[in-house]
């Protein structure tokens, strides 16, 4: 038989995904024997469901609302990881099976799902969540039940849990190193405040007030909250002119983003004219609102497509391999990507799915391939990354124009914002 490695004998399917191992984390592939050296007695003491051959995980995202504009990308790197990770030798020689379940952009309908999962299909992980609203309706399901939450979204911080996973930015390294950046970079002393009308833009502004206020001494000129799926700024826009802030700082989220950067552009505020800085639109986003709606505006993320380094051209590769040329992808989609990986390398260190020894094990997990670059599990559960400003562009892809020198150490309470 040739060598697998013979690329005379790979289909370019094939090939194609090896390549995009080379952007993964440096874990031993096992072989069929791994399995035979974990019997499922001895990992699975808690009744989830594993087998000799395979172990099941949930996907718990909205795969339609207003939030599916967002989340798609995070569905589609979680399968990617978990194809690749299959294509590897799976996890302690088990394949991965995903049951899929759509949160459909209502919160207490991801509640009842997450419940589904892990009390009827008894999955050893669940990836899943954008919206922090959807990430406090299923917590208290995670923690009652035991399970474990790989969560992607930058968020607001002010919370940690045992049974969650947080793989995308906190406060410390999004909001407050970006408005830093605002003041330094732009000199930006005027705010204008703007969000989607739940907990995490809420509590993201009330940081972000409290940092311009009383450690950058500037001043907010507005600050204002419309509905999820909300597509009518004009009001809101109107109050912008009158305001004149130097930088709008906006967190809308999800579909509402399509009709705010449109109407934007129609009143004349673009990037050309006004500085804004965003916490909430990546690539994908990018593809609803369009990139000549967005060009020239800023956003506050740890992870752009663009970047250029070997890790995340292999990963890049790979996703429009599996998703087609035209995929683009996002900062919470690539944070997605880490956590089934984070998962498997958690799980292999403790030698068991168990919940509790994963969590445990967790803590100094590293992934020095990731596509953002080296990543690192802290023990309060969320990782240290970098922070990154990006311009965005005519083709919705964005420029790198800021980057901290060094990993920022998570900080989900920092002390004087609570």
């Amino acid at each position: 038989m040739s060598s697998k490695n013979d690329p005379r004998t790979v289909s370019l399917e094939r090939r194609r995904l090896l390549q995009g191992l080379t952007a993964l984390p440096l874990i031993a592939l096992p072989g069929l024997s791994f399995g035979n050296q974990y019997p499922t007695s001895a990992v699975n003491t808690t009744g989830l469901a594993v087998t000799d051959t395979e172990v099941t995980v949930g996907q718990l995202h909205s795969a339609t609302g207003t939030m599916a504009i967002s989340e798609t990308g995070s569905i589609q790197a979680e399968q990617l990881a978990i194809d690749q990770i299959n294509a590897s030798g799976g996890v302690l020689g088990r394949m991965i099976k995903v049951i899929k379940e759509d949160g459909a952009s209502d919160w207490p309908t991801f509640a009842e799902k997450s419940r589904k999962l892990l009390v009827s299909d008894n999955v050893a992980a669940v990836f899943g969540c954008w919206t922090s609203a959807s990430r406090k309706a299923v917590l208290p399901v995670f923690e009652k039940e035991n399970g474990l939450l790989y969560y992607p979204t930058f968020y607001e911080g002010l919370e940690q849990s045992k049974n969650v996973i947080y793989t995308g930015q906190e406060a410390t390294q999004q909001i407050i190193w970006g408005l830093d950046w605002a003041k330094s970079e732009k000199g930006a002393q005027k705010f204008f405040l703007v969000g989607s009308d739940y907990i995490w833009p809420r509590t993201s502004m009330k940081i972000a007030r409290k940092h311009i206020e009383s450690f950058q001494g500037g001043s907010v000129v507005g600050e204002e909250y419309y509905p999820l799926g909300n597509t009518n700024f004009n009001s809101l826009i109107n109050k912008i002119k009158i305001a004149k802030p130097d930088c709008i700082f906006a967190a809308v989220v999800g579909g509402s983003n399509v009709a705010f950067y449109k109407q934007l552009k129609a009143s004349g505020i673009t990037g050309a004219r006004q500085f804004l800085l965003t916490l909430s639109v990546t690539e994908d986003e990018m593809l609803g609102i369009g990139g000549e709606n967005f060009d020239g505006f800023y956003s506050s993320m740890k992870y752009f497509q663009s970047l250029d380094n070997e890790n995340n051209k292999a990963f890049v590769e790979a996703f429009k391999a599996k998703y087609g040329p035209k995929a683009v992808i996002g900062d919470v989609t690539q944070a997605a990507y880490l956590g089934p990986w984070l998962w498997k390398a958690a799980v292999e260190k403790a030698g068991s799915f168990d919940v509790d020894k994963v969590a445990a094990a967790s803590p100094g997990i590293e992934l020095s391939t990731a596509p953002e670059g080296y990543v690192k599990v802290h023990e309060n559960h969320h990782l240290w990354s970098k922070a990154r400003i990006g311009q965005g562009q005519p083709d919705g892809q964005f420029k790198l124009v800021a980057e901290s020198p060094d990993l920022i150490q998570p900080d989900p309470f920092p002390k004087g914002y609570q």
